[in-house]
């Protein structure tokens, strides 16, 4: 299959996805009239992340450009695997809008909650507590397949480890906004994928 073909497809998942995430969050923003600080995760954290933010955005987009650029970390992938990116990539980019619809004005680039927020139990809510990490890694893996490039694969894999991370201090500010509510979703929920059993 000819290159151009995947980059084109991998452009419009991208900017689908993008378009999808940029409207919900501003949206958001809007209609709490509250634009968080990004201060609340801390300076080193937050450093880290638009470093690392920074990177993985400007990858998808080099390859995009010219994929001759990113052929040092080209893999050599079969086709076959590359159309199962673009199959996971389009699920993603489903569920992306399925839970970005589904927490409304929750959302925020950081781990603290807003003023207004209420806990979001529906859609992939009702199963999972961070299905957003979960999409959001799978995604860029799935762009990395796409793109036949082992480098913006991993870069997936890392975003998902740094947001595991920092998933303990978002779920402590949730119990401290909820309590015992959340607690309780913990216990029925799974972190990033549903629980197998409860």
């Amino acid at each position: 299959m000819n290159e151009n073909f995947f980059r084109i497809l991998a452009a419009v998942i991208l900017f689908t996805g993008i378009g999808i995430s940029s409207y919900f969050r501003r949206k958001a923003d809007r209609d709490t009239g509250e634009k968080l600080s990004r201060k609340a995760d801390g300076t080193p954290t937050m450093m880290l992340i638009r470093i690392g933010g920074l990177i993985l955005w400007l990858s998808p987009l080099v390859y995009l450009i010219n994929p001759q650029w990113m052929a040092w970390a080209k893999i050599g992938l079969p086709e076959w695997v590359r159309w199962l990116g673009v199959g996971i990539g389009i699920l993603c980019t489903f569920g992306i809008y399925w839970l970005f619809s589904s927490i409304g004005s929750g959302i925020t680039p950081v781990s603290a909650t807003r003023k207004e927020h209420k806990l979001s139990t529906k859609g992939p809510y009702r199963w999972v507590r961070h299905p957003l990490y979960t999409a959001g890694s799978s995604f860029i893996v799935s762009f990395g397949m796409m793109a036949d490039n082992w480098f913006i694969a991993l870069l997936g894999i890392l975003a998902f480890i740094g947001m595991a991370i920092r998933t303990p201090k978002e779920e402590a500010n949730l119990i401290e906004k909820f309590g015992d509510e959340y607690r309780e979703y913990m216990k029925r929920t799974g972190r990033f994928l549903p629980k197998l059993s409860r």
